[in-house]
């Protein structure tokens, strides 16, 4: 059987980011931590973490770490049900890590889930990453559930269809103005002077317009990055150049209007989350597909 104080301390590594902070997490000595997850790495005949500056869990130490997890929900679940529903009030808060992209979190997915978060007593551990990459976190165990482009679910874990979030290209009205022309080899001239304001480098969704609209790929034109929700859109009100912003999220910025009507680029996104989940996540799952569905475009299937 696995040493349930050597498996929390691996946790606690994991969870808190380097052995000396998990050390005063679990009120032991930074050494007492290091020796339980080297015991641990030997009852398991293998190495569960990387030493070093940044400690990262193998292949094991994920599938170990996700058994530690759902233990720890088991637990919390089956004392929950013992208490009924009488002493919900006196439930202990549970953590919840997941991955989402900023897009997302700041149009719909947090105003979808903050009353199931309230009524049930969770508390998020929110990654923020590109929607190509929150995958990752899910992958090396760092979250349990993630907001993501990919369809096919990784084993053990469901991939469950949220709808298409449609992003168009925008700019203030003075840039915009700017970028009218009667053909598209003009427009795309125009535009192409102006600066891109792009979230981050992981974002790729202006390329992917361009592409779209006008069939040119690896087009060279100047850039902005701001990777804060908040300055992304305060540089586009400002006229500092043009960006993709989600369709869902246009009616909070005022100041702003589509460079071009009726183009834009479908992200199609999808929860991906383990098929057997504890109770908490189940609650955070129900409450997520129902926002995705309120706000987003409906997925089409394949061939429609």
């Amino acid at each position: 059987m696995i040493d349930v104080k050597q498996l929390e301390a691996l946790l606690a590594v994991v969870e808190h980011t380097g052995f000396v902070p998990a050390a005063k997490a679990l009120g032991i000595s930074v050494a007492a931590v290091s020796q339980r997850v080297k015991a641990l790495e030997t009852d398991m005949g293998q190495r569960l973490i990387t030493r070093g500056k940044h400690q990262r869990l193998t292949g094991a130490g994920q599938a170990l770490l996700a058994h530690a997890r759902q233990v720890r929900w088991m637990e919390a679940d089956l004392l929950a049900q013992l208490k009924g529903d009488g002493q919900r009030s006196k439930r202990q808060w549970q953590t919840l890590s997941v991955a989402v992209n900023a897009d997302s979190l700041a149009s719909w997915f947090l105003p979808g889930v903050a009353e199931t978060v309230r009524s049930h007593r969770l508390l998020l551990d929110i990654l923020i990453d590109d929607q190509d990459h929150t995958h990752a976190a899910l992958e090396h165990g760092d979250v349990v559930a993630c907001v993501s482009t990919l369809e096919a679910p990784m084993r053990g874990c469901r991939a469950d269809p949220l709808g298409v979030m449609r992003y168009v290209a925008v700019a203030s009205e003075a840039v915009a103005a700017r970028c009218q022309a009667g053909s598209d080899a003009e427009r795309l001239h125009l535009l192409l002077r102006e600066p891109a304001v792009i979230f981050n480098r992981k974002d790729g969704l202006q390329d992917v317009f361009l592409y779209q609209r006008f069939g040119v790929s690896q087009a060279s034109y100047p850039r902005h990055f701001a990777p804060a929700v908040d300055a992304f859109e305060a540089a586009l009100v400002h006229g500092m150049g043009w960006g993709m912003v989600p369709e869902v999220h246009l009616a909070q910025c005022p100041g702003l209007q589509p460079v071009y009507e009726g183009a834009g680029v479908d992200v199609a996104l999808y929860w991906h989350h383990w098929a057997q989940e504890p109770l908490a996540a189940r609650h955070l799952t129900d409450a997520v597909m129902v926002a995705a569905r309120s706000s987003l475009r409906p997925l089409r299937a394949s061939g429609d």
